[in-house]
C-alpha cells in the first residue's frame, strides 16, 4: 500500500497502548482506540476517569508515559501541539477580551500568516457557519454565554483542522441553552464534515450528539459503541449504572428473579406495572412487590418497589399509566430480552 493510500484509509485518530502516569497515579491505563474521519465521537466518564487526559494527549498538551498517538496515519506522539492538525475548544472559551469577535476568530489565521483578504473571507464564512452574522465588531463581554461558545467554535474551525477537540464546551451553560447548543453543535459538525471529539461527563449530551461513545472508568475504556448500544446493551455493570438509570441484579438476585446466574441490567422504563397476581405472558418475567415511593418527574413517574423475596427495583411509568400509590401491591413484568447480562466492574 502506498503512503497516499494509507492517508486515505487511516483513521483520523489512532491511539495504541496509551498510558499516562502522574507520579504514582496512573491516569490512563492502556487505551487502544480508533476514530474514523468525519465521526462525532464522545469520551464519556466521571471526574478522574481519564477522558480529559486522553484528550490532552491527542492535542499534545501532555506527553504519554507509553504508547502512541497517530493523526491521519502520522505518528504525532512527540510533536508539539502547534505541529498537530487539531484545534481545541475549552469550557472557558479563552477568548481575548480586548479583541472583537472578528479579531478573535482571525487570530489563528494571523499566527499562520494568512493574507488579510483571505483572513477576512474565512472569518466571514466561519461567522456564518455559527450563525453570528452581524456580530463581528462586538467584544466578548457584549455576548451571551451561548454566543461566546459559538465564537470559540468559529475560531477553532476557521483554521480548517482535521480534528476538533471539545473539552466540556457546554458545561458552563444553563440547561436550556446547553440543549439548544447541543443541536447547533451537531448541525455544525455535519456541515463542516470534520472529526469532532467531545469530552463530557453528561450522559444525555453524549447520547444525543455522538455517532459513537467511549465510556471511561479508572483510566480504561469499558465500552466503545453507538449511543443505542451503550444504553440498550451495556458491556459492564459500570456502563449500565453510569449511562442512564439501571437496575443491577447480582448473582443471587439474578438466580432468584431470572433463574440464571451472573450480573444483569434492567432499564426502569422496560418494566411494566400490573395489578397484583397478574400472570406473566409468553417470554415475560414477573415478580410481586409493594410500592414504597412515588416521584413525579414530569415526563414520567418513578416508583421504588420492594420485592417480596427481598431487594428493590426502580420503575419508570409513563404519565398516562394508572397510578400506583405507595403501599399498593403490584406485579412487575418485563420481557426476558430486556434483562441484559453485563460483566461485573471493579
Amino acid at each position: 500500500m502506498t503512503s497516499s493510500q494509507q492517508a486515505v484509509t487511516a483513521p483520523a485518530i489512532r491511539l495504541s497502548g496509551l498510558r499516562k502516569s502522574f507520579g504514582h497515579t496512573e491516569a490512563v491505563a492502556g487505551v487502544d482506540l480508533e476514530i474514523p474521519d468525519g465521526e462525532f465521537f464522545s469520551m464519556l466518564g466521571p471526574s478522574g476517569s481519564g477522558k480529559t487526559t486522553v484528550l490532552r494527549l491527542i492535542a499534545g498538551f501532555e506527553s504519554p508515559s507509553a504508547g502512541t498517538v497517530h493523526l491521519g496515519g502520522t505518528d504525532v506522539t512527540r510533536l508539539a501541539p502547534f505541529e498537530r492538525d487539531v484545534t481545541t475548544v475549552f469550557q472557558d472559551y479563552a477568548l481575548f477580551p480586548h479583541l472583537t469577535v472578528r479579531q478573535n476568530i482571525e487570530y489563528g489565521l494571523r499566527v499562520r500568516r494568512v493574507p488579510r483578504a483571505e483572513r477576512a473571507d474565512r472569518a466571514g464564512q466561519a461567522l456564518h457557519q455559527v450563525r453570528l452574522d452581524g456580530y463581528q465588531d462586538r467584544r466578548p463581554s457584549e455576548l451571551s454565554g451561548g454566543q461566546r461558545q459559538r465564537v470559540a467554535l468559529a475560531r477553532a474551525l476557521v483554521v480548517r483542522p482535521k480534528v476538533l477537540l471539545l473539552d466540556e464546551p457546554l458545561g458552563a451553560l444553563d440547561l436550556k441553552l446547553r440543549e439548544q447548543m447541543q443541536v447547533e453543535l451537531r448541525q455544525i459538525q455535519r456541515s463542516v464534515g470534520i472529526t469532532f471529539v467531545l469530552v463530557t461527563h453528561d450522559q444525555g449530551e453524549a447520547l444525543a450528539l455522538s455517532d459513537r461513545i467511549a465510556v471511561f472508568h479508572r483510566g480504561r475504556i469499558e465500552q466503545v459503541a453507538s449511543p443505542a448500544e451503550v444504553y440498550e446493551r451495556p458491556a459492564t455493570a459500570f456502563v449500565a449504572s453510569f449511562v442512564g438509570t439501571s437496575n443491577l441484579l447480582g448473582e443471587q438476585e439474578s438466580r432468584r428473579l431470572l433463574g440464571v446466574g451472573g450480573t444483569h441490567s434492567i432499564r426502569p422504563e422496560r418494566i411494566l406495572v400490573a395489578p397484583a397476581g397478574t400472570t406473566p405472558g409468553a417470554g415475560q418475567h414477573a415478580v410481586e412487590g409493594t410500592v414504597t415511593e412515588r416521584g413525579y418527574l414530569g415526563h414520567s413517574t418513578r416508583l421504588l418497589v420492594d420485592l417480596d423475596g427481598g431487594g428493590r427495583l426502580t420503575v419508570l411509568q409513563p404519565q398516562d399509566a394508572a397510578p400506583a400509590e405507595p403501599g399498593s401491591r403490584i406485579t412487575l413484568l418485563w420481557q426476558r430480552t430486556h434483562d441484559y447480562q453485563v460483566s461485573p466492574s471493579d
